[in-house]
């Protein structure tokens, strides 16, 4: 049996929100000093489909991630980075894997998430004759802001000349970056990232990321 006096009301408050469709709990003092618990121990974040809403670290613990689908082929090397899953067919799995009340919201930020190639590309100075190595990935989490919808948060793994980096990033302006020294480097850092979700972002200082 837990010695800690709130076990009891933070346990209720935590079903309350996964029994809840927009994951709701009570205005009162207790429920609000539970959430306030939950939220500091990152065990519930702000939900991104549901204004003033919640949802549980346990129940994203649940939902699919999203990365190349031949990603281990090529870890393995047996294709090329060029031959990995195109940006635009990972989303596209994402969006489909969402309810049907979620996509149109979902498709808005397809143009965000997609475009994110040029715009790094851009930032690098990257010429446009070379392209650089670069894939999408989408796993459960949130950040300073609620993730896309599906509380999910997105990233990708960049090469622009000879520098690497991953970032990821919340549904605004929340975003974590951590650089690489090499492309093993790089796609390690990736599956530890991968093994880690769902997460917030500030948990990723753990990785070796630094906020924005």
């Amino acid at each position: 049996m837990s010695h800690d006096p709130h076990a009891q009301i933070d346990q209720t408050v935590l079903e309350m929100i996964e029994h809840s469709p927009v994951g709701a709990v009570p205005h009162t003092p207790s429920y609000q000093d539970a959430l306030k618990r939950l939220r500091a121990s990152h065990q519930v974040y702000a939900s991104a489909d549901h204004k003033g809403g919640h949802v549980t670290v346990r129940s994203l613990a649940s939902l699919p991630l999203f990365h190349a689908q031949n990603l281990d082929a090529f870890l393995a090397g047996k294709i090329d980075a060029e031959a990995l899953e195109s940006d635009t067919s990972i989303f596209s799995r994402y969006m489909q894997s969402l309810p049907a009340a979620l996509r149109e919201k979902a498709e808005v930020a397809r143009a965000l998430v997609v475009a994110r190639k040029a715009h790094h590309r851009a930032k690098h100075g990257v010429e446009a004759t070379h392209e650089p190595v670069h894939t999408l990935f989408l796993v459960p989490g949130g950040g300073p802001n609620p993730g896309l919808p599906g509380n999910y948060l997105y990233g990708s793994v960049l090469q622009a000349e000879a520098v690497w980096t991953l970032h990821v990033h919340d549904s605004l302006d929340g975003a974590a970056k951590c650089d690489a020294s090499s492309q093993a480097d790089a796609f390690a850092k990736l599956q530890e990232v991968l093994a880690s979700a769902p997460f917030q972002l500030s948990e990723l200082d753990a990785l070796g990321f630094r906020l924005n």
